[in-house]
């Protein structure tokens, strides 16, 4: 689809690839647009009924599945928040290109090798800091912040200047898949006459990372 289509009549009957062409598309096209046009905006909701909302990076849209993959503190507000409501929602938005993609669906961890390669392949210092930052604690400044980061080096015997280092993926860090059963799709259009639609589907699950998946039932809405 070009920047300047709304989405097909009828309907398909799986969302799923226009998705997958649109997400490729806006990495394709990158930082002419978006210094992350992978980032999606994360909404969670503690118990009390509170909602938080922070942007993240999708590292992973995983086709004909339906999930995307992103990785964070298991202790911070979002994943304590993930883990207590087994749900989130999220939104893509490329302004550039004039969509939008609203997703919703359970989370489960990522698997432990998932998370680990990803981990690994990370620059030194953000896999230093995963050890170091206790994210969503308070902070009494950022010269602790460096003291813990120079405390995490000493930790991994880890010199000042150093290139590269093999470090272990912290426990209360990794994965999460976030398995879509609600996925909406919205194209701008002249005057504010949007194209929208919304597809749901039943998500049972198979084993603790992944879910099997009925038949998507779509419709249009109103914009």
């Amino acid at each position: 689809m070009s920047t300047n289509e709304f989405l097909p009549e009828p309907l398909p009957t799986d969302p799923l690839n226009i998705f997958k062409d649109w997400f490729h598309e806006a990495i394709e096209q990158g930082t002419s647009h978006s210094l992350n046009p992978d980032a999606m905006t994360l909404a969670t909701m503690d118990k009390a009924g509170r909602p938080a909302a922070r942007v993240v990076l999708c590292k992973q849209l995983e086709i004909p599945a339906g999930y995307v993959v992103f990785f964070t503190n298991y202790d911070s507000r979002k994943g304590r928040e993930l883990d207590a409501s087994g749900r989130a929602a999220a939104v893509f938005h490329w302004d550039a290109l004039r969509r939008q993609v609203r997703i919703e669906g359970p989370v489960l961890h990522s698997p432990d090798l998932e998370s680990d390669r990803y981990f690994a392949s990370r620059p030194l210092d953000s896999r230093l800091s995963a050890w170091a930052s206790a994210q969503s604690e308070p902070l009494a400044s950022r010269a602790a912040l460096a003291q813990q980061m120079r405390k995490a080096a000493r930790r991994f015997t880890i010199a000042p200047g150093s290139g590269d280092a093999e470090i272990p993926r912290p426990p209360h860090w990794g994965g999460y898949r976030l398995w879509i059963d609600c996925l909406e799709l919205w194209v701008e259009g002249p005057g504010r006459v949007h194209d929208r639609a919304q597809w749901r589907r039943a998500l049972q699950p198979r084993d603790a990372f992944t879910f099997d998946a009925g038949p998507w039932q779509g419709t249009r809405l109103n914009p």
